[in-house]
C-alpha cells in the first residue's frame, strides 16, 4: 500500500508501456491489412437454415465474412460441447457495427447442422449459423479441423478470396471478459500468468467449465430453456 501519488507515478510509467503496446498493436493491424490473398472457391458448400448454401451465400451480399469456426462434438450432450466456443460465442451480441463497415459475421460449426443450431437455439444466439462440416477440408486446408479458428474473407463479385486467420488465443478477440479480467489485480487466475507469490490461481484447464458444464450455459438453463439437442440423450 501506498499514497496517491505514488500510486499515480507508477501507473504514469506503466501508461507509457500501455501507450507503446498499443501502437503497435496498430502497426500489427496495418501489415495485416498488407497481407497477400489466397482465393478460396465461392461455390464451396454449407447448410444453412433453408438447406444447402454456399461460402458466397454466407456474405449475404456484403465485401467481407468474418467466420468462427466452432468446434463440435457430434452425438454429444449439450454439457459436453466445446465451453471455449460456447464462451467465446456468447460474448458476440450486437453486429449492427460490423455490418455498417460492410462485413458479414457467421458462425461455421464443424459438425451437423440440426444438432448445432438448436444447440444455438438453447444457447440464444442469434448470429448467422451453418454446418461447415462436408466442406472443412476445403475451408481449413492445410489445418487442423476440430479447433477453434477465425478465418476472414473478401469478396469480389462472385470471387472469394481468404485474407487472414488465427486460432488458440487468437479468438480472443471476440469477446471483452478476459480484456477486462487484465485490468484487475488477479487478472485471470489462470496458471501460466506472472503473477506475485500467493496470488489466486484457477484450474486453467477447466476454467470455462463450472459443475461439469460451460459456463455460460447456467443462465439458459436456470431461465428454463432446454439443452435437448435431438440426439436422443439428454
Amino acid at each position: 500500500m501506498v499514497d496517491r501519488s505514488t500510486f499515480q507515478a507508477e501507473l504514469d510509467a506503466l501508461r507509457v508501456r500501455e501507450k507503446a503496446h498499443s501502437r503497435e498493436g496498430d502497426a500489427i493491424a496495418s501489415a495485416r491489412r498488407r497481407l497477400p490473398m489466397v482465393e478460396v472457391d465461392g461455390t464451396t458448400p454449407l447448410t444453412g437454415e433453408n438447406g444447402a448454401v454456399t461460402l458466397l451465400d454466407a456474405f449475404e451480399g456484403r465485401r467481407q465474412l468474418i467466420a468462427y469456426y466452432f468446434m463440435w462434438y457430434a452425438g454429444r450432450l449439450a454439457a459436453e460441447q466445446c465451453e471455449g466456443c460456447t464462451l467465446y460465442t456468447s460474448q458476440v451480441r450486437e453486429l449492427s457495427f460490423l455490418r455498417s463497415r460492410d462485413v458479414t459475421y457467421a458462425t461455421f460449426c464443424q459438425g451437423p447442422y440440426e444438432e448445432s443450431a438448436r444447440y444455438r437455439d438453447f444457447m440464444g444466439w442469434e448470429m448467422p449459423w451453418y454446418s461447415a462440416q462436408d466442406s472443412l477440408d476445403t475451408l481449413l486446408v492445410g489445418r487442423q479441423a476440430g479447433m477453434m479458428h477465425i478465418v476472414c474473407y473478401l469478396r469480389q463479385g462472385s470471387n472469394v478470396f481468404e485474407t487472414y486467420w488465427t486460432t488458440m488465443r487468437g479468438v480472443e478477440v471476440m469477446g471483452n471478459n478476459y480484456a477486462l479480467l487484465d485490468l484487475t489485480v488477479f487478472g485471470r487466475q489462470e496458471t501460466w500468468e506472472d503473477s506475485p507469490a500467493g496470488w489466486p490461481r484457477r484450474d486453467d484447464e477447466h476454467s470455462y467449465r463450472i459443475d461439469g458444464r460451460p459456463i455460460a450455459q447456467w443462465p439458459r438453463l436456470k431461465a428454463g430453456h432446454s439443452d435437448d439437442l435431438g440426439t436422443g440423450k439428454r
